[in-house]
């Protein structure tokens, strides 16, 4: 082949603008080995008509082994003249550190059988990657390296593939997860049955929940079970809705004196408890799923339980009964009652709290509404009317960006130019501030998260305290704003399937990432239009 020839191909390659992705071809490749001659070319499979070339060395091509299907082979590529932009041959092997196309199929294909969690696929080979690969091959029966070589690639890519299920003898960061759900629900008892091996106990435990909740009793935690775990029609086996007893009313009295509940305990668990509950969970940095399970009793038996406060972000009857006392006190506007605790709804019970001698934390607790419904609150004091004076104030805020600034700042880069809050725009900000950390399941920060964990870590470090909940809690956290994919606007919470991160305004999102393995902030694609689920709207 002549060297005009090869320059030739080589700028057929760039106009096109085609990155030669060689190992997604491989699937389409018949068993044959095929073997290049000198002057022989072979074409691109896959419907591309790219073509190779190699060089005349007078020497006849070796078959190299590649992943594929059935362990299919590619011939050698040597002398084979590309883009020199274009993607490197995926290895044999793949492993943490390798960025290819190939990696976003086997992610994807990771995904689809329950190995991973819900993610958009990306080139890069991480670690929640890698630490997928071996529960695949823990449940195949191969040495579990969390390495994808040809054996693992043909048995996740074969139709016959296992979809993820956790059983009797397994061990994992995987169990972990399990056996502390099933602990919550009641099912575990002891916190030191938490152990990440699936034991005799913990077999035992998934019997009961598949007996409570109607599903196949197998002792396995398959699809059908896995589903169920974090769902809202889990059944619980512990104290619930519907229940009466003593115990009931041992707690119901508590949460009365911490003021998540009004009138007398009686034992009966109503809505009104399981609401209390509820408010207590999210309040307490627990999973906000209105059960009396045992982490939530040992927080209600401490003394570092958090009392009821209504705060940022709350939605509710309740909320705007207080706002119509801050109107009647002249700290809002009458025309801000709307039952939405957002910033502004903030500020004035900051402002209240101050004039009224309470300690000023932005949230309407029990001590800040009984001042407030005593009849006898102080109300604002009238702003002074020099001109001069004032000329000088709002000048000193504006250029100096206090207390009294504004709450109008420019989102980060790629927010498209918009303008949000100050709380919207301080949690894009400490978002930002962690792109990069690397993604580790269960993690909540500083240095490593997972989805649910960032977006917990980020609201706190903002202000707004908020429970740790998993993709699947975030579905109905039963305190924000409920908005549509058409209305997204910066700092909102945006779930999709299996996974969540904080809109970033310009059609951007910041997330932990499992198939990036760190925190990233990328475009609000077409793969999170698709599995969109719903939004929160956190700020107003």
């Amino acid at each position: 082949m002549n060297k005009n020839r090869l320059i030739m191909n080589k700028k057929r390659l760039i106009k096109r603008g085609i990155s030669l992705v060689l190992l997604s071809s491989i699937l389409g490749l018949s068993a044959c080995e095929k073997k290049l001659g000198a002057e022989q070319e072979a074409a691109a499979v896959s419907g591309s008509d790219i073509v190779l070339t190699t060089e005349d060395n007078g020497e006849e091509s070796v078959a190299i082994a590649a992943l594929g299907l059935n362990a299919n082979v590619l011939p050698s590529i040597e002398g084979v003249t590309i883009d020199g932009q274009a993607e490197e041959l995926a290895p044999v092997n793949l492993t943490v550190g390798v960025i290819n196309s190939v990696v976003k199929d086997l992610q994807q294909r990771l995904m689809q059988l329950g190995y991973m969690e819900d993610d958009e696929p990306t080139t890069y080979y991480g670690d929640a990657t890698s630490k997928a690969v071996q529960y695949f091959q823990r449940q195949s029966g191969m040495p579990m390296d969390g390495i994808t070589g040809v054996s693992t690639w043909d048995a996740l890519m074969s139709e016959n593939a296992p979809h993820y299920a956790a059983k009797l003898g397994f061990q994992g960061d995987d169990i972990t997860k399990i056996q502390y759900r099933l602990y919550n629900l009641g099912y575990l008892t002891e916190s030191g049955q938490i152990n990440g091996n699936f034991d005799a106990t913990t077999e035992t435990a998934v019997k009961k929940l598949q007996e409570v909740n109607h599903l196949t009793i197998d002792g396995t935690v398959g699809t059908a079970t896995n589903d169920l775990l974090y769902s809202d029609e889990v059944k619980a086996n512990i104290i619930a809705l519907g229940e009466q007893s003593e115990i009931v009313k041992k707690y119901q009295t508590r949460l009365i004196a911490l003021g998540y509940l009004s009138g007398d305990a009686d034992g009966n668990f109503g809505l009104s408890t399981q609401n209390a509950l509820r408010a207590f969970q999210s309040r307490n940095d627990q999973v906000v799923d209105g059960y009396l399970g045992p982490d939530t009793r040992v927080i209600l038996d401490s003394d570092s339980a958090k009392p009821f406060g209504m705060r940022l972000g709350e939605q509710s009857g309740d909320v705007q009964n207080m706002q119509k006392l801050l109107v009647k006190y002249g700290y809002l506007s009458n025309d801000k009652a709307s039952g939405y605790f957002g910033e502004l709804t903030k500020e004035a019970v900051l402002s209240f709290q101050r004039t009224n001698g309470l300690t000023a934390d932005g949230m309407a607790g029990a001590k800040t509404l009984q001042v407030l419904q005593s009849g006898s609150a102080k109300s604002k004091p009238k702003q002074s009317t020099n001109r001069h004076r004032n000329n000088g104030n709002a000048g000193a805020a504006n250029a100096g960006g206090g207390a009294n600034a504004p709450a109008q700042a420019n989102i980060p880069s790629g927010s498209g130019g918009a303008t949000v809050s100050g709380s919207a725009s301080s949690l894009i900000s400490i978002a930002s501030s962690k792109i990069g950390s690397p993604y580790v399941w269960g993690s909540k920060g500083p240095n490593a998260f997972d989805c649910s964990g960032f977006v917990y870590w980020c609201l706190n470090q903002a202000g707004v305290g908020t429970s740790y909940m998993t993709s699947s809690g975030w579905r109905n956290p039963g305190r924000f704003k409920k908005v549509g994919a058409s209305e997204l606007q910066a700092g909102d919470i945006v779930v999709v399937s299996g996974h969540v991160g904080i809109y970033a305004g310009g059609g951007t999102v910041i997330d932990a990432s499992s198939s990036n393995g760190r925190v990233v902030h990328r475009s609000f694609s077409g793969w999170w239009s698709r599995n969109f689920i719903t939004a929160w709207r956190i700020f107003s």
